[in-house]
């Protein structure tokens, strides 16, 4: 499942490592909310609606922040909005920590969102853009293992400052920290360049892309249905990812340092199915790697949420749910890329990815509603399956794309399905 990195250009594999370090890092800033869920329960006497609405609205600027950044990547380069992206998230990361109560967080984390629904966008079209289409799923999907690497982080800086600071301290140090990621653009500034797919369309077209292009005849029914797919794919991803710390601590009662220890399982899990979907993406295709997926996680996510199971069954499942996961969301970045021509591929794939990400924003927020009626385990399972109910429908309604060279992608293609190929990627 790695040995396609051996097989990457210099310049190939510098990509690879600024779009998964950007990923990793934006993780980083952005699950430190879910971690600190009890603590600001606890301090600012916040209800579970009012911290789902802090998780949604996040998640809700992101589908702007991604729109707006995808249009700006086609407008003036993917590796110079990139660097802008992970700067604004770094600094409203850092800014949350300075904030003492729900209506300010509500404002940083929001702008934060902007920056990070960005990133995702033009992070995934510069290394789809980059990468050969025979191994281009591998590649992109394995991108999403940086996340797995990023929330791990989170985790283990969560864990060591909430058991040696006080906590009224602890979750401020925890946000401040999320100004690091900056650091990476001096690496990226210095190391990558645009792809030549883009710097060739950049050359051959006078026609700027405009935010409402997605929308015209050619592509509406594609961007329509890309966007159900992430509808479900985040919106069952982002229940577990928001509610999971909470549900460790309210409802199994876990103490600090055994819920790190929990989700540090679910985080290995996420970090493998990154790799397994790329190669489940390529060898089987993209449609039908999205439909086994989300079909097993509807099963895993119920036995976890709704079946009485012991501690030890838990953190198995725990590693099961990460890989499911992280394997639906890693066939994203690349599959998106292959529905949509290379003059707005930035701008689909931002709104595309991004307003599936803000309609299942709506499935945490639900979450937080429902729990005090039903019980919190509950609420996850019942919003998070539904969530991968819908995968499937929309994997099924989806062309499948394997193997599109992505310099022959048209605006025909892009509507009906029917691309050209490589003779090497056919083969």
């Amino acid at each position: 499942m790695v040995s396609w990195f051996t097989e990457l250009t210099q310049t190939e594999k510098r990509t690879f490592w600024a779009c998964f370090s950007g990923w990793g890092l934006d993780a980083m800033d952005t699950q430190m909310y879910a971690l600190t869920i009890p603590t600001l329960i606890a301090l600012w006497h916040m209800s579970t609606g009012e911290a789902g609405i802090l998780g949604t609205a996040v998640l809700i600027m992101a589908a702007l922040g991604g729109w707006i950044a995808g249009l700006l990547s086609d407008r003036y380069g993917r590796v110079r909005i990139l660097q802008i992206t992970i700067i604004w998230f770094s600094a409203f990361t850092f800014l949350s920590g300075l904030t003492n109560s729900f209506g300010e967080l509500l404002v940083t984390r929001s702008l934060q969102g902007l920056g990070f629904g960005g990133e995702w966008a033009v992070g995934a079209v510069l290394i789809s853009e980059t990468i050969n289409a025979r191994v281009r799923g591998r590649v992109v999907g394995a991108i999403q293992a940086g996340w797995a690497i990023g929330y791990g982080i989170a985790v283990l800086l969560s864990t060591l400052l909430f058991m040696y600071l006080p906590k009224e301290y602890a979750w401020r140090v925890f946000f401040c920290l999320g100004i690091i990621p900056a650091l990476l653009v001096i690496w990226i500034r210095r190391n990558i360049e645009d792809a030549p797919i883009y710097a060739d369309a950049s050359r051959r077209s006078t026609d700027k892309a405009t935010l409402w292009e997605v929308f015209a005849p050619a592509h509406i029914a594609t961007t329509l249905k890309a966007t159900l797919l992430t509808f479900g794919i985040y919106g069952g991803n982002y229940v577990m990812i928001t509610w999971l710390p909470s549900y460790l601590k309210l409802t199994l009662n876990l103490s600090v340092g055994n819920i790190g220890g929990y989700l540090f399982i679910n985080i290995l899990g996420s970090f493998t199915g990154a790799f397994l979907n790329g190669w489940m993406s390529d060898a089987f295709g993209r449609r039908k790697t999205f439909i086994i997926i989300a079909c097993c996680q509807v099963i895993a996510v119920g036995v976890y949420t709704l079946a009485s199971i012991n501690l030890t069954a838990t953190l198995f499942l725990g590693f099961v749910l990460g890989t499911l996961q992280s394997g639906t969301a890693a066939g994203t970045g690349a599959y998106l890329a292959e529905l949509f021509p290379t003059h707005i591929r930035g701008t689909a794939q931002g709104f595309a990815g991004n307003a599936g990400r803000a309609i299942g924003a709506i499935m945490p927020t639900f979450v937080g509603l429902l729990a005090p009626n039903l019980t919190l385990g509950v609420a996850m399972g019942l919003c998070a399956c539904t969530a991968n109910a819908i995968v499937v429908v929309a994997a099924l309604i989806l062309p499948e794309t394997r193997g599109r060279d992505l310099s022959n992608v048209s605006d025909q293609g892009s509507a009906d399905g029917s691309f050209r190929l490589t003779r090497e990627s056919a083969t």
